[in-house]
């Protein structure tokens, strides 16, 4: 399996000639999704969920499909009958040749004042989980943690503990188009051997575009 790192939380997964894409968003490549035969959303917030790139996904390969929650199903289903999964916690499925667990059920709080929404995170063949905006635990152990590391939900103590107990071979950096460049080697440094530590995760971060094979 590859993936490939797209903008802020975006991820693509190739397998047998097959693609699976996580998150298309707003603060993602205009065609983050052309060429997807399966998209998974976590949830409704416009840095995850972009109807447009969604849409132009959908469009350019009438075979591809959307496992999504409610509040983003609901938007979109009427223009793709049959082709729009709702998904829970607790879910299982398969996308495009990939094995997909749901885990999660809420949003990550933002301020006790702004009501949260649904959210869940995906597992993709027991080895690569995207959480969406909360630090859910996957509940087994997986290969690659693709890890909120910037949101107005989080802080870096936060994210660092994550890690530390989900325990994963190595974590990857999303949502991360909030850091500039002066930020994110503080980043880097926190999460990395010569800050407080991950235990034994690698931690990396990967440019939009770049690509690695799992």
């Amino acid at each position: 399996m590859k993936l490939i790192k797209q903008s802020h939380a975006c991820v693509r997964l190739e397998k047998d000639g097959r693609t699976l894409v996580i998150d298309p968003g707003a603060f993602s490549e205009a065609d983050a999704a052309v060429g997807a035969d399966a998209v998974l959303i976590t949830h409704e917030h416009a840095d995850h969920f972009d109807e447009n790139r969604l849409r132009a996904a959908l469009e350019a390969n009438p075979a591809a499909e959307l496992w999504t929650l409610r509040s983003v199903a609901e938007r979109v289903s009427a223009a793709f009958a049959g082709r729009v999964h709702t998904v829970g916690e607790g879910d299982a499925f398969t996308a495009a040749g990939f094995d997909v667990q749901v885990h999660g059920q809420l949003h990550a709080v933002i301020h006790p004042d702004i009501p949260r929404i649904t959210n869940v995170g995906y597992l993709v063949d027991g080895s690569v989980f995207h959480p969406g905006d909360a630090l859910t635990l996957p509940g087994q152990p997986v290969e690659t943690l693709m890890v909120p590391v910037m949101a107005p939900w989080n802080k870096v103590s936060e994210v660092i503990d994550y890690v530390r107990e989900v325990k994963p071979r190595r974590a990857i950096d999303i949502h991360d188009a909030l850091l500039t460049d002066l930020a994110r080697p503080v980043y880097d440094r926190m999460l990395g051997p010569d800050g407080p530590g991950v235990g034994g995760t690698d931690h990396s971060r990967m440019a939009a575009g770049q690509s690695i094979d799992l």
